[in-house]
């Protein structure tokens, strides 16, 4: 999967382009996830910095940031959710959601341990995440 996928938020007066290839795809279970997305479990797409671009309405574009970890942004407008910039692992989540032409094809589950919504799909859940992104790399059972 490389390519250039656009998004926007809800009202479309901010609008994303993503290019190449995700690092990864998955369901993140954790609190703050759900809290935020308003669901039992959010999917995201992780970019480099430098593959994620506000094309259009950067000027809507607000950001919350409850921890240093993950710094929420999304459109003043209309409150649609846009992406999460995550400055320690200088990655960018842009919600699978917010990208509906790119295939969603996820490839683990991070912080399972605080699900609320066991999904049996065969992919790895992590207790937190990966060992490269500063978790444990425990795995759990489904």
């Amino acid at each position: 999967m490389n390519g250039t996928y656009h998004g926007a938020c809800f009202c479309g007066a901010v609008e994303l382009r993503v290019s190449g290839a995700p690092q990864a795809m998955g369901y993140c279970h954790c609190r703050s996830c759900r809290s935020w997305s308003g669901g039992p479990v959010n999917s995201f797409t992780i970019w480099a910095p430098e593959a994620v671009e506000v094309v259009k309405g950067a000027e809507h574009v607000a950001t919350f940031a409850k921890t240093e970890m993950s710094h929420r942004q999304y459109c003043r407008l209309c409150g649609g959710h846009l992406m999460a910039r995550h400055p320690p692992l200088n990655a960018i989540d842009v919600f699978a959601a917010t990208l509906p032409e790119l295939p969603f094809a996820p490839q683990l589950h991070v912080n399972y341990a605080e699900t609320v919504l066991p999904m049996r799909d065969g992919l790895p859940k992590l207790r937190d995440f990966p060992k490269e992104f500063g978790g444990s790399g425990e795995m759990v059972a489904e």
